[in-house]
């Protein structure tokens, strides 16, 4: 649904993105995530065919942005850092008009609009102006607008910035939705426990350029390594002697717990816990020790700093 290859964009002496490659399937959802300034929006901009590329291509639902401006922006559902809301008109005249703008019928505007006023708690201020709703619902009447004409790819910015946490849990549960009904999702955003829910590839730009681009799984295991497993203990044990299978390093040692990192996991930690047995450790329980797409991002960012 999306591909881009080499994608850049130049502004004088400027590149914003530098050779940015990036491929969404049906039903995924993709996280951008990067600093201000990394080359996001611009990237957005590109793949919405409202900025021609200096170099490299984009096809959005098998159009590309180039030379099928046109089909790609009626393909894409976008909604922006700023909304471009129009503040006099009503919430339902403000869906009216969009849906006027992707030629949809009077009827099918009509329910469409009246659908999403429903979904996402406006009803009772559909005939209000806009000027008046607070910022989550403007937030909310501008991801409405983006899904008016029911686009197969939508381009989300800060999807759930200024929502309650209750308006963005059905935000969050709508885009889940959405990825199942086989959309492409691009999300960029700075809450990484949103996109840690959410995506199924995280890509991280630094400077105009993709540093990583992969699975969360992958991603945890190509910047902060090999998985790590605890062992705790319901008493004080001595773990001197104890022989490690191949590929478990010991990491840390504390009187009830025991914690080593594995390389293969599946065959490695049955014969670690073989030897464990063997040597009667008191054995409560064996557990993954979590690591957050936080931990992900700061790392990489760190180390993309420091080349």
């Amino acid at each position: 649904m999306i591909t881009t290859e080499g994608l850049g964009k130049q502004f004088g002496d400027f590149w914003a993105v530098d050779g940015v490659t990036l491929h969404v399937e049906q039903g995924e959802v993709l996280a951008l995530l990067g600093q201000n300034g990394a080359g996001k929006t611009t990237t957005v901009r590109m793949l919405t065919a409202l900025l021609a590329p200096t170099r490299g291509w984009a096809r959005v639902a098998g159009y590309d942005v180039v030379r099928d401006a046109a089909q790609v922006r009626a393909s894409v559902g976008v909604l922006t850092e700023q909304h471009g809301l129009y503040m006099r008109m009503t919430g339902a005249e403000y869906l009216d008009f969009f849906g006027q703008v992707y030629r949809l019928d009077a009827s099918g505007r009509q329910k469409r609009s009246r659908y999403l006023m429903e979904y996402f708690g406006l009803a009772e201020v559909t005939h209000q102006r806009i000027g008046e709703y607070s910022k989550g619902m403007r937030q909310k009447l501008a991801l409405a607008r983006a899904l008016i004409h029911e686009p197969p790819v939508l381009l989300l910015d800060e999807p759930t910035s200024a929502m309650d946490p209750e308006s963005a849990r059905l935000v969050r549960d709508e885009i889940a939705n959405l990825r199942s009904s086989q959309r492409a999702i691009v999300i960029c955003t700075h809450n990484l426990a949103e996109a840690e829910v959410l995506a199924d590839r995280i890509a991280i730009i630094y400077r105009g350029r993709v540093l990583l681009n992969d699975t969360l799984e992958a991603l945890k295991r190509r910047v902060l390594g090999p998985v790590e497993y605890e062992v705790k203990l319901s008493t004080a044990w001595d773990s001197a002697g104890l022989k490690l299978p191949a590929g478990i390093t010991l990491n840390e040692r504390k009187a009830t717990s025991l914690r080593f990192r594995v390389e293969k996991p599946q065959i490695a930690n049955p014969l670690l816990m073989q030897e464990l047995a063997s040597r009667k450790a008191p054995v409560v329980a064996l557990q993954e020790v979590p690591r957050s797409l936080e931990q992900v991002y700061l790392k990489a960012m760190s180390q993309a700093v420091q080349r």
